[in-house]
């Protein structure tokens, strides 16, 4: 990617030659090497290297065009700017986009992070041994069909003609596992892992195996469930996979399209058990993809969505604050539309629940370890969802895996039946959680 100062001055020596006033651009490029394997032998191997930027135009009426290339030498800047300006007369008149306010503010921390990448040998290497390792666990093991170990570069950047300009480097590097068991006169169960960290030498790959193993193991043992209403706790991603299907209770661009469970109104109500906070917070510690600033350059920050239970915000690009009266969060896209979405859940307990609950003493929980068909189960604005789940049936510590489930509810229901949020959070994904147990839900068994 070349030099983002020297993108800036293309940018700008481009648009003064164009007569163009008013333009902000947005870029990224991602560098990235994976590697998948399949028994014992290398499956595939991918580079890629993506960049792309997107300019966005405003002429002397105010209306505003937006185009995107792949392009950042100064020719392809050029016609971009070009082509934005053009389209800038066919811009739309109302909400119009504008710079966001927070553009030019210093950013909390800057990300400079890159790690030296490994040849794909190693990674190779890496995966092999963790995909044998993984099938000597146990002798039901036949395979591990889904795997991957790949390591990214990735650089952003935001500059606009009123002298923003920000930029952010740093390396990721991940792996995930999913085995498959083979057994006689037995249905095949499968299971998954995965871990992310900043550094390849520091991924904790064991552990992934070890987590693959463990959760695997413990599903080769199943039983039918009977269908009725269970004490239910779900796994930190599990929550979390629910709270991001239902995330336009927070999305203040959801909220003014009327395609949202809250309204501008909601602030301030109560809306779950006061024993659960929400976050959105990019700059997490334990974010390893964090982001300082979003697509319109806002600094990205810690967002206190629900507090003690309390509905304390929502999620804002530059566009939805000026309208509904609020600071930008930090959590806008730039595009044709500015979209607004969530960076990195924290959630944790807020208070402490009457009961102390635990999996080693509770009688008949479900755990839910994992929720499928998201995209077909969930009702995201009637708040109703209806999942098949993997997990377990709990009695006193032991665990006894569900052959095939279903739990189903009413979202926010649901968060006004948590009963208790465990203290220790894990990394997932979409963020950080804990588990989060949840009192009378449907569960329909085969």
């Amino acid at each position: 990617m070349p030099n983002i100062t020297e993108i800036a001055s293309y940018a700008k020596e481009n648009a003064e030659k164009l007569g163009i006033k008013k333009f902000d651009i947005y870029g990224s490029t991602v560098d990235e090497t994976s590697v998948q394997v399949d028994q014992g032998e290398p499956k595939q191997v991918k580079a890629s290297n993506r960049s792309g930027v997107t300019v966005r135009v405003w002429n002397e009426d105010n209306t505003i065009g937006i185009t995107s290339t792949t392009d950042v030498d100064p020719q392809g800047l050029e016609l971009a700017l070009k082509t934005a300006y053009e389209a800038s007369f066919f811009g739309v008149k109302e909400h119009v986009p504008d710079f966001s306010p927070e553009a030019t503010v210093p950013l909390a921390k800057t990300l400079d992070e890159k790690a030296p990448q490994a040849p794909v040998s190693e990674l190779i290497e890496k995966l092999l041994v963790a995909e044998k390792g993984l099938l000597a666990t146990h002798a039901a093991i036949i395979g591990v069909p889904y795997n991957g170990l790949a390591q990214r570069d990735i650089d952003r950047f935001y500059l606009n003609s009123d002298g923003a300009l920000r930029k952010d480097s740093l390396s990721v590097s991940s792996v995930y596992l999913y085995s498959k068991t083979e057994e006689e006169g037995k249905k095949p169960r499968s299971a998954g892992a995965y871990r992310v960290n900043r550094r390849l030498e520091n991924l904790d790959i064991d552990g992934c195996i070890q987590e693959t193993a463990e959760k695997t193991i413990s599903h080769l043992n199943y039983e039918k469930i009977k269908t009725g209403k269970y004490q239910v706790v779900f796994s930190p991603e599990a929550f979390l996979s629910l709270l991001g299907a239902f995330s336009n209770l927070f999305n203040a661009q959801s909220i003014l399209d009327k395609q949202s469970l809250s309204t501008a109104d909601d602030l301030g109500k109560q809306i779950a058990t006061s024993l659960i906070s929400v976050y959105d917070d990019s700059l997490h510690p334990a974010n390893i993809g964090a982001e300082t600033f979003d697509g319109e350059g806002t600094p990205t920050r810690q967002v206190k969505l629900i507090e003690n239970g309390v509905l304390t915000s929502f999620l804002h690009s530059a566009g939805t604050a000026k309208r509904l009266n609020a600071q930008p969060t930090g959590n806008a896209s730039i595009g044709a539309k500015v979209s607004v979405s969530p960076n990195f859940y924290h959630v944790f307990a807020a208070g402490s629940s009457e009961q102390e609950l635990s999996l080693e003493t509770a009688e008949n929980v479900i755990l839910v370890d994992e929720l499928h068909a998201l995209h077909a189960g969930v009702k995201s604005l009637q708040g109703s969802f209806s999942l098949p789940f993997d997990g377990w049936l709990i009695n006193k510590g032991e665990k006894t895996s569900i052959e095939s489930a279903t739990v189903a509810g009413d979202f926010l229901e649901l968060l006004k039946s948590i009963i208790h949020v465990e203290k220790e959070v894990e990394l997932t994904p979409g963020g950080v959680a804990p588990r989060i147990w949840v009192d009378g839900l449907s569960i329909t068994g085969e």
